[in-house]
């Protein structure tokens, strides 16, 4: 959908052709009443201002806004054994949002560990979350879960446990995102390829119905460059979002300390998605740690808006600290944050460096 559809009622800015997927901001503004002569235009709500880390110990965050006017976020929790939502009017009050467990790993089997990265999307007038999950006996066979819920508002009704999204392997994978271009939906993955001397590559495919994959399954990306090989040889999380007639793909890599990172790929709104030629491949990372901004590890991103519905905000975690004890995985302290996301002249996100802690600003 795109951002003229997202606010009903207002023309779109000019230049300003956007797609946030996941990120719908038609309830930031109500649909324009009959005009009465000489009647003055309903003012544009402002962005509202707000300070990272905006939720603590929350990693892999995925916030959506929906068209009743709320945000609404999931995240990683550190125990991996369950799935969390919150919703807020605005983006600062999912700080203090409550917090409601809607789903639980199973105690045995399939869904009973390392339940991870949640994303909650829109399809079809129903509520669907695409996360990662392993068997309780073998919590390494990490595979890609899709719950439903039919109700409107997804606090209620039940979510049902629709199953795995069976793709090409049997093999690690996660991290799945869907988007809608052109009246087609993407599925878009990390998995490890058999073969490869990597753990994960970006995948692409269409997709039959919300939990199904169909015709050919493409790689657009495999960590071939230093700064994805870090630790581990990862391409992960992947998100995209449309602008300035181009998809912007953004992706995290390396290992999850200091040294993870986000890249990007980028294709023409007009090229065919599934032709991996499509897509170009920043030979560098568009978003690192800082250590002015004492921010590490950034990472596994989403967008979304601000309460204007025409400011961009970046949307990751990171830690407040570059030496870890042990695991990166056993540490609870990856935090979701929050910033406005800048615009090159030549309509390319322009990313800049994880902010300090604190007001993060607010959109213009």
């Amino acid at each position: 959908m795109s951002r003229a559809a997202d606010l009903p009622g207002l023309p779109p800015p000019p230049a300003r052709r956007l797609l946030l997927k996941g990120a719908l901001a038609a309830g930031a503004l109500a649909a324009a009443t009959p005009a009465l002569a000489h009647a003055a235009p309903a003012a544009r709500p402002k962005a509202a201002p707000y300070v990272n880390p905006l939720v603590r110990n929350r990693a892999d965050p995925h916030i959506t806004r929906h068209t009743d006017g709320f945000y609404y976020f999931t995240a990683t929790a550190p125990e991996y054994d369950r799935i969390v939502l919150r919703r807020s009017r605005t983006l600062g009050g999912l700080g203090t949002a409550a917090e409601s467990v809607i789903w639980r790993a199973h105690p045995t089997g399939a869904m009973g560990a390392h339940i991870w990265a949640p994303e909650m999307h829109r399809v079809d007038g129903k509520w669907y979350i695409y996360f990662a999950a392993a068997p309780a006996e073998d919590v390494w066979a990490i595979r890609i879960w899709v719950l439903e819920n039919a109700n409107a508002n997804p606090f209620r009704g039940t979510w049902v446990e629709k199953g795995q999204i069976k793709t090409a392997w049997e093999t690690f994978s996660l991290d799945a995102t869907t988007f809608a271009h052109r009246g087609t939906r993407y599925l878009a993955w990390a998995q490890h390829e058999p073969g490869m001397a990597n753990n994960t590559a970006i995948w692409l495919s269409e997709m039959a119905g919300p939990w199904t994959l169909t015709g050919p399954q493409v790689r657009l990306s495999t960590p071939e460059y230093d700064w994805e090989r870090i630790g581990f040889a990862v391409n992960e999380g992947p998100y995209v979002l449309h602008r300035n007639g181009r998809l912007f793909m953004t992706y995290s890599a390396s290992a999850t300390d200091h040294h993870y990172c986000m890249g990007l790929l980028t294709a023409d709104e007009d090229s065919d998605l599934l032709d991996p030629a499509s897509w170009a491949k920043s030979p560098v990372p568009v978003f690192t740690s800082n250590d002015t901004t004492k921010q590490y590890g950034p990472g596994h991103n989403c967008f979304t808006v601000a309460e204007d519905g025409r400011t961009d905000v970046l949307v990751y975690h990171a830690r407040q600290y570059k030496e870890i004890s042990g695991d990166p995985l056993h540490d609870p302290n990856r935090h979701t944050r929050v910033q406005p996301l800048g615009w090159k002249a030549d309509g390319t996100p322009d990313f800049g460096v994880p902010v300090a802690d604190g007001a993060a600003g607010r959109g213009a």
